[in-house]
């Protein structure tokens, strides 16, 4: 039955006064108390309201409680269970999912007749249940407020009553002073009330209202209670649009409306928190020229232009609500509720320009924050590089992806397709320092390399070749080797780097190649002298340092191990090798301090891998595969180097491509590989979370292990087919344009004999058809001509070089002649396999057609290739896991295993 209530209003209206809109006399019953959002704000508006929440329900949990600092809330499992329990409530707060807030409402009417007020934060309820809703209200005389909002709260009262305004501290932003808000937007009230105060004006009531196609305590009601509220002077109405309500409120007092939402007038669908339609009389212009009329004005309030009456004045943005709400109480000859608080200006806490030289207007300067933030960021201050939070990284990575649209792989960050235009000691840095680094880092790496790839009298090379000679494939030679180079092998290199960060960054170095930076007084520590100084003379740091100045380096961690005048060690160098590379990506918190510390360790593994790769014959007390140690620490790139050693001859040009090119490629195919899954399963079998136990040789090996002649050395399939296509012919140069080869004419021969038998597989009802290696995939398939973007990349890469390849020409002849004779129904793409295969067999071919390369060396050949790209991507993976991973489970539960017989 409609019941009467006050005011002028055509439907029940209870409250006369926005004070009694949220009092100290209120108690509340919460339906839905224990849900995730519910149990956040519930326990923070409780204890500032001195214990306004008398119980809440949550079927299924009578008994339980919901801790809060005023005292712990008891749960019922419905609304009777907590009245017949003695406890008494005027008010309801309905957090219920949307299809159970109409009957939630209904059970709070139904069985508690001093119900006065019920506050709905449930959004998206349909609008039938929302319709049924205010008639059950109106029938029995309830105000409701929602749905889909924040609440209400009382900064004179200090009582919050549903949902989160002024956030985790309401005292910090509900400051009592003479301004009312009602507001469409939760989140909104609160900042508005933020701004308000640091402008000088408190808060009285402070009403989110929602912005379902139903308000139900919308601006009328409020406009009315607004004007029997004798501390409220002044009100704050933030506006979306839809709805006629603010079109309807007669307001007595003066008001800043800030409209927004232009932009939805474009859509041609009710949208969110808009909850309007575009198009019509309601969008955010007609509120504007609504606003404008009420209040006597004819433009937007902008500082620029001020426009304002003792009315009132419209915003389109909430930075300007402050100034423009003074203006209007300046024209009632009212002034601020007190002296302003600060400003709403950004004032950054910390900052790094990251040496862009920004407009004096951009340019924030820094400012010291209120305590605990401030000791917070001084001890932040004091850390060096980053820190990455925790996570299960299973089928996850931090430093590899796969593009699924492109199938184009990425390591941190950088396309494997732009990894294969840089050389062997670039990718180095891009694996383990996140950035391909510049030339002076190029020089270091090779240094750093070359200083540990000749395992001369070594005990990994007599494990290599052991393995090698009792005819293990190529990742168990190595395997063999890295086992040997164990981390007792870098401890005082890792020593001295965790060392040389602690004096220098105290220091204030930001640059390691600062020629202007003083080294002289850190020579004074007597604890890292100890550490990087030699009895004699050590030949192999002799020799580094050699390397370093024959190459023109620069770094001011060698300039400090100069400054001593005495010898230090190898691993001394080594440590300020690395600690340059390293320093730049560690200050900008590119990479954390465990990875650099770990970096020397990675030098001595990746030289080691390359070095036990060639057979023990190549390695001498003077040099490397044929290179004279001084010109392999002094001149050579790494890139030839490791080529020389896969080839066993000197590598030209267009050698030098296509192993750059493979190497690149190659780095990563994403974090599902078998590959990676090993390398980051042998992190986690030790505990990423514990680094100091990580053995990073052992988890190459993880990787090495997890690598064979399915998973990573299949491009040899791919030259085997090559191969026997070129076999018979008289191809000597697979480099050379004009080779005299009819390709189209080949391929047609191959294409003839695959399509007749394929057609007999299909007539035999054989369902194991050979498949072409290097043709067809199954993501880039179904157009008239279907390209894989990889293979194009390179074939335009090579094109721009003025590189040939005639297996890369043959495999695009041969798939246009698979459709030709109508083998194919579209012209195949021609995969990245092939362009593996195509350079492989172009590295090997002059070997293998003098006889010096048998198929075992060629298949060799292909693997190893593979193992050089394939130890920084993992190499990336596992320090990836280092830094992020927690210790993961890869088992298989015993339901989903099978036994086989």
């Amino acid at each position: 039955m409609y019941q009467q209530g006050v005011g002028e209003f055509k439907y029940y209206v209870g409250i006369s006064s926005l004070a009694q809109i949220a009092t100290r006399h209120d108690r509340v019953c919460v339906l839905n108390i224990l849900g995730g959002e519910s149990s956040e704000v519930t326990p923070v508006g409780h204890a500032w309201s001195g214990g306004n929440v008398v119980f809440g329900t949550s079927p299924g949990r009578r008994g339980q409680v919901l801790e809060t600092a005023a005292g712990n809330i008891p749960v019922y499992n419905s609304v009777r269970e907590g009245l017949d329990d003695g406890h008494r409530f005027n008010c309801g707060v309905v957090y219920l999912p949307p299809s159970a807030a109409r009957d939630g409402v209904a059970e709070l009417i139904r069985v508690n007749p001093e119900l006065k007020k019920i506050f709905i934060i449930t959004e998206k309820i349909a609008v039938h249940d929302a319709r049924e809703i205010r008639a059950m209200g109106q029938q029995h005389g309830i105000d409701i407020f929602g749905a889909n909002c924040l609440g209400v709260a009382d900064s004179w009262n200090q009582v919050r009553i549903g949902g989160a305004l002024g956030g985790d501290s309401p005292s910090d932003t509900l400051k009592p002073g003479s301004i009312a808000v009602l507001s469409n937007s939760g989140g909104f009230t609160t900042t508005i009330a933020q701004y308000l105060r640091m402008a000088g004006w408190g808060t009285t009531t402070l009403v989110s209202s929602g912005k379902d196609v139903f308000i139900h305590y919308a601006a009328p009601e409020f406009a009315f209670a607004l004007a029997n509220d004798a501390r409220s002077k002044a009100a704050v109405l933030y506006c979306e649009p839809g709805g006629y309500y603010e079109r309807d409120a007669q307001f007595t007092k003066p008001v800043v409306a800030c409209v927004v939402g232009r932009w939805k007038a474009k859509l041609t669908r009710a949208v969110g928190h808009a909850g309007a339609m575009a198009g019509g009389d309601d969008d955010a212009g007609a509120k504007e020229r609504w606003f404008m009329e009420k209040f006597g004005v004819d433009a937007i309030y902008t500082p620029d232009n001020p426009v304002f009456s003792p009315k009132g004045a419209v915003v389109t943005n909430i930075a300007h609500i402050p100034a423009a709400l003074t203006a209007v109480m300046r024209a009632n000859a009212t002034l601020p509720d007190f002296a302003p608080e600060g400003t709403m200006e950004l004032k950054p806490w910390f900052g790094a320009n990251m040496g862009i030289a920004l407009p004096e207007k951009l340019d924030l300067p820094v400012v010291a924050a209120p305590e605990p933030y401030r000791a917070q960021i001084a001890a932040l201050a004091k850390q060096v590089g980053a820190v990455f939070p925790r996570e299960p990284m299973k089928d996850t990575s931090g430093a590899s992806k796969m593009d699924p649209k492109t199938q184009v792989s990425s390591l941190n960050g950088t396309s494997v397709l732009e990894a294969a235009r840089l050389p062997l000691e670039a990718n180095v840095g891009l694996a383990m320092l996140r950035e391909a680094g510049g030339e002076n880092d190029r020089k270091l790496v090779n240094v750093a390399l070359a200083a540990h790839m000749n395992l001369h009298g070594d005990p990994a090379l007599a494990a290599a070749q052991a393995a090698r000679e009792a005819g293990n494939a190529p990742n168990a030679v190595l395997a063999a080797a890295l086992s040997i180079v164990g981390p007792k092998r870098a401890e005082r290199a890792r020593a001295i780097v965790a060392a040389l960060i602690e004096r220098f960054h105290e220091a204030g170095l930001r640059d390691a190649l600062d020629e202007e930076f003083g080294v002289g007084g850190l020579t004074e520590d007597a604890a890292l002298a100890e550490l990087v100084l030699a009895g004699e003379p050590d030949p192999l740091a002799e020799a580094m340092l050699a390397g370093l100045d024959a190459r023109a380096a620069r770094s001011v961690f060698v300039r400090y191990l100069r400054s001593f005048g005495r010898p230090v060690n190898a691993d001394a160098v080594l440590a300020a090798v690395t600690a340059t590379l390293a320093w730049g990506p560690l200050m900008r918190k590119r990479v954390s301090r465990l990875s650099v510390e770990t970096l020397p360790w990675w030098m001595k593994l990746f030289g080691a891998l390359i070095g036990a790769s060639a057979d023990a014959a190549q390695h001498r007390p003077d040099g490397f595969c044929g290179i004279a140690t001084a010109t392999l620490l002094g001149e050579a790139s790494i890139t030839d180097v490791a080529c020389r050693a896969l080839l066993g001859r000197t590598p030209d040009a267009a050698d030098r491509f296509a192993f750059q090119t493979l190497v690149g490629i190659l780095l990563t195919n994403g974090p599902g590989t078998i590959s990676a899954q090993g390398a980051k399963g042998a992190v986690s079998a030790d505990g990423p979370e514990s680094p100091q136990r990580v053995q990073l040789n052992k988890a190459l090996v993880g990787f090495l292990t997890h690598t064979g002649y399915a998973h990573g050395g299949n491009g040899f399939e791919g030259v085997q087919f090559l191969i026997g296509q070129f076999r018979d012919t008289a191809l000597a140069d697979p480099a050379d344009p004009a080779h005299g080869l009819d390709l189209a004419a080949l391929a047609r021969g191959y294409a003839e004999d695959y399509g007749r038998y394929k057609a007999e597989a299909k007539a035999s009802g054989s369902a194991d058809l050979q498949k072409i290696p290097g043709v067809n995939h199954p993501v880039f398939k179904d157009r008239p001509v279907n390209v894989d973007p990889r293979e194009a990349f390179i074939r335009e890469l090579m094109a721009s070089r003025g590189e040939a390849n005639v297996f890369h020409d043959y495999y695009r002849a041969l798939v246009q002649a698979l459709f030709d004779s109508g083998v194919s129904r579209t012209v195949y793409c021609v995969n990245i396999d092939a362009v593996i295969a195509a350079l492989l067999l172009k590295l090997t071919w002059k070997p293998w057609r003098a006889g010096e390369f048998g198929e075992t060396a060629l298949e060799s050949a292909a693997f190893t290739v593979f193992l050089y790209a394939r130890m920084l991507g993992c190499a990336a993976e596992i320090d990836d896991h280092l830094n992020r991973g927690r210790n993961m489970d890869t088992r298989t539960a015993a339901s989903a295993c099978r036994f086989v017989s």
